[in-house]
């Protein structure tokens, strides 16, 4: 019960808090992504380009840990590489690809091809929310990552380290809200920047004390990651007894989540709560009102009343596609043209 609230797309976050931004798109025809053939072919015949090579991640390699590679050219000097043949013919194949695009902004992007097409790595280490993600986990598994981890755009971005950030997404409060708002991928979560990131309900006025037991609970959660996770993604490695890292996708399995790790999200839980209350919530219902009526208080002042019980229909002007907000937003965009090898390999 309550008023109609229709939850829009913003471009900038509804609290006080660093912008979330999507990662790096190549479209270059696969010249600059390696799998792990790929990319020992290419050590073989050129050991010099091993410095060129870092770590690409998106949803997939996230959460399920497989493995793919980029050659990252975009902070060395092109004599450092133009006397390598192996690392010259791929990125003149990058140049040929995306010269023969139908799309301009493609075609423009020939003039670097060196480096991928939508570019927007941190220099700093950030906070990693993959777009995709199974609605039969309890969370998304958000990640800290380093900046020497290049980000696909199959990731969102914010770059901050700090963990209270980090907590919050990472709590059953963000994750109520995610389900009521973000699209979906057949069942799959679609996590947005804009629909979902930039529309939430942060708490106001929060106590440095409270912010405080929110860090370190989530300082726990990622610890606890740590004595069983995948150390290829910037945990600490430490292998189980069988001599194995559990991946992401495995320490959030709903029904094999490991009791500490499970243990340590209720305490962040518990401590995200008692940021916007302090009666406990009893049930994510209770906590879907809550936000909303966060939402709208946070809002009203912002947008003009409409009343829709009259079926009124607000006309929608076209996109403008000369913003540097769609360029951005285009890096989400999948074309078969631009990508030929469907992006997906498994589950994500």
């Amino acid at each position: 019960p309550g008023a109609v609230t229709l939850v829009q797309k913003r471009q900038t976050p509804l609290g006080a808090v660093p912008e979330m931004r999507c990662g790096n798109k190549p479209s270059d025809g696969g010249h600059l992504i390696l799998d792990d053939q790929a990319k020992a072919e290419l050590l073989a015949v050129c050991p010099a380009a091993r410095k060129f090579v870092q770590r690409f991640v998106g949803s997939e390699e996230l959460i399920n840990g497989s493995d793919r590679w980029c050659l990252w050219l975009a902070n060395a000097d092109p004599a450092e590489w133009l006397h390598l043949p192996a690392i010259k013919r791929r990125v003149a194949a990058v140049r040929e690809f995306r010269l023969q695009s139908t799309a301009a902004p493609t075609r423009k992007a020939a003039e670097k091809p060196a480096t991928l097409f939508y570019q927007s790595q941190p220099a700093t280490p950030y906070i990693a929310v993959p777009e995709v993600s199974s609605e039969n986990r309890p969370y998304i598994p958000i990640a800290l990552l380093p900046p020497t981890i290049i980000a696909s755009n199959k990731l969102y971005l914010i770059e901050s380290s700090d963990t209270y950030l980090f907590g919050v997404l990472s709590s059953t409060m963000h994750m109520a809200w995610v389900k009521v708002v973000a699209g979906r991928l057949e069942s799959r979560f679609q996590y947005s920047g804009t629909m979902v990131y930039n529309t939430f309900p942060w708490p106001v006025s929060v106590a440095e004390q409270q912010m405080a037991k929110v860090r370190a609970a989530a300082a726990e959660v990622l610890r606890q990651r740590v004595e069983c996770g995948d150390g290829r993604l910037g945990f600490l490695p430490k292998p189980n007894e069988n001599g194995r890292r559990s991946t992401l996708a495995e320490l959030y399995h709903p029904l094999a989540m490991p009791r500490a790790l499970a243990k340590a999200h209720i305490v962040l839980d518990r401590a995200v709560d008692r940021c916007y209350r302090k009666e406990p919530f009893p049930s994510d219902r209770a906590r879907v009102e809550h936000l909303f009526a966060l939402y709208e208080q946070l809002t009203a002042p912002l947008v003009a009343a409409v009343d829709y019980r009259r079926k009124h229909k607000p006309r929608r002007s076209p996109p403008d596609d000369s913003t540097a907000e769609s360029s951005a937003a285009a890096a989400h965009f999948h074309f078969l043209q631009e990508d030929p090898v469907p992006y997906r390999t498994g589950e994500s």
